[in-house]
């Protein structure tokens, strides 16, 4: 059965699509497509139940976004984005969790987990200074998880390098206007952000290891499998949900105006086993993803609910296949396209939008297959990773 949090999604579909050409527009998500997602309850499912979350498997996270991608793939992304920004937070200092969850459990935190600033010691923490790009849905969120390179107190990074994620108020990281102009994912409003100078207690940092190997959250108690799992299989879930959700959208799409479509040939669609087996063979491949995708989390997660220690080896595999799922779904998207007839490109025509934030979606670096695929072929020859392709895997 699927999970309330997407059966809520299926049902406010309709008013998500119609709002997706609005948030464009807008270059940010509308307030009452926020609205919609807050009454959805897609970020919160995997928040602790204590504030208010489902805590929820990854599986039904994933299928959530996917559900929203399907409809607004702007929204769906930000809900990939966001929406794993909980779970990171659960594996924290509780405080962290009273400052950003005790007033509202509905608040929500973007990041651009980049380290593009230097976090300097000081007495009682750190002082921070950067800027930070792609802060997908800031223009939604009260707070921000970024990355930082630990300091050496003279304002350059400490060596050898660290890296940490710190958690931010948007008090101290203003959003940049005019930052986010693109040819998709328009609406995700993934604007950069600033901060000159902010002080930073100690307790809303994490070194970027602890949450990378699993190990942060049981330095505060937490036992739950879901906030065991690693970072590098997390994160990209919901970016590569995002994105498969996209192509699903636009599948269906292209499937409903098809239906009664005649080829400049005089030649109805239904009737052309060329364009009929391209949406067949895409199909298959973008349900392949979905699947597999899926398939790789869940593994990942009933390993340890077992008590079993993940490798760097099933590490890895995850990873591939999950690069893997974002490339094929999107080349299926591609073939299906390129059939869709002249009408396709037409800006009133919705198809496009999702071609194009499927291809956006597709650039992010944690798409990018060369690390993963590379890392993935010395794990399966029993040979060690460099310290620099164990941060991706």
């Amino acid at each position: 059965m699927a999970h309330e949090v997407v059966e809520r999604i299926e049902k406010l579909g309709p008013e998500f699509a119609a709002l997706a050409p609005e948030n464009e527009k807008l270059g940010k998500l509308s307030d009452k497509t926020a609205e919609l997602m807050r009454s959805a309850g897609v970020i919160r499912l995997l928040q602790p139940k204590e504030y208010g979350g489902y805590a929820a498997h990854p599986r039904d996270f994933a299928e959530a976004v996917m559900a929203l991608a399907r409809y607004d793939g702007a929204a769906g992304w930000v809900a990939g984005v966001v929406g794993v920004h909980p779970w990171e937070l659960a594996q924290m200092d509780p405080r962290v969790a009273q400052d950003v969850w005790g007033a509202n459990p509905d608040t929500w935190i973007a990041s651009p987990y980049m380290p593009n600033g230097i976090a300097d010691p000081v007495d009682g923490g750190y002082t921070l200074t950067g800027r930070w790009p792609f802060s997908s849905g800031s223009d939604h969120c009260d707070w921000n998880f970024l990355g930082a390179l630990a300091g050496d107190g003279k304002g350059k990074p400490a060596q050898p390098p660290g890296v940490l994620h710190v958690l931010v108020p948007r008090s101290d990281a203003p959003i940049m206007p005019d930052t986010w102009d693109v040819i998709g994912l328009c609406g995700t409003g993934s604007k950069d952000v600033v901060v000159e100078n902010a002080f930073l207690p100690e307790y809303r940092t994490v070194d970027q290891s602890d949450v990378q190997f699993g190990t942060a959250a049981a330095r505060f108690g937490r036992t739950e499998t879901l906030y065991q799992l690693p970072f590098t299989s997390m994160f990209p879930l919901g970016i590569t949900s995002a994105v498969i959700g996209i192509c699903e959208g636009g599948l269906a799409l292209h499937l409903a105006q098809q239906r009664d479509r005649v080829a400049v040939t005089g030649v109805q669609v239904k009737d052309d086993p060329y364009v009929l087996f391209a949406a067949g063979e895409a199909a298959a491949e973008i349900q392949a993803s979905r699947m597999q995708l899926i398939d790789g989390i869940s593994g990942l997660y009933d390993k340890m609910e077992a008590g079993v220690e993940l490798t760097i080896e099933d590490r890895s595999m995850v990873r591939r296949n999950q690069v893997r799922c974002a490339w094929r779904a999107v080349a299926a998207l591609d073939e299906i396209f390129a059939r869709s007839g002249g009408n396709a490109p037409r800006r009133d025509n919705p198809l496009q939008r999702f071609w194009r934030d499927a291809h956006v979606g597709l650039a992010h670096m944690i798409h990018v297959p060369g690390v993963a695929y590379h890392a993935n072929s010395l794990t399966a020859m029993g040979l060690e990773l460099p310290p620099s392709m164990q941060v991706l895997i």
